[in-house]
């Protein structure tokens, strides 16, 4: 596969050379949120609702990073600046959960049927 890429793709511009990453990357989100898969309802035992939303998708995105960092020949050796990268600014959750307060008009969007539950937890645990 890394000659197909080499010689059909990457020959015509050095700035192609992210592409499979690229693609590898969205299309592992993509799929995810399209079966259904969530990081967020396993990590809703351990915590809040909108907490895991923050973590599920930031991790979501780490191992889609994983996934599509080993598929990418020009990128396989980035692996693990990648992954801490990804990794390191989940450690600032907690931090920013604790010292910055959200604006009370702060909107969510989408049809996640654990929206209207998540707000009235947050209300209760204010």
């Amino acid at each position: 596969m890394e000659h197909l890429l080499e010689h059909y793709l990457y020959g015509f511009s050095a700035n192609l050379r992210g592409f499979v990453f690229g693609f590898f990357h969205a299309a592992i989100m993509i799929l995810g949120y399209y079966t259904g898969w969530s990081i967020n309802r396993f990590l809703k035992i351990i915590s809040n609702g909108y907490i895991a939303g923050i973590f599920g998708a930031a991790l979501s995105h780490v191992v889609a990073d994983v996934i599509a960092s080993f598929l990418d020949p020009h990128i396989r050796k980035m692996v693990l600046g990648i992954v801490l990268g990804g990794i390191v600014p989940l450690f600032f959750i907690p931090l920013l959960e604790k010292y910055v307060v959200k604006s009370k008009n702060h909107i969510v969007t989408g049809d996640h049927e654990d929206i209207k539950k998540d707000l009235k937890s947050h209300k209760n645990n204010n």
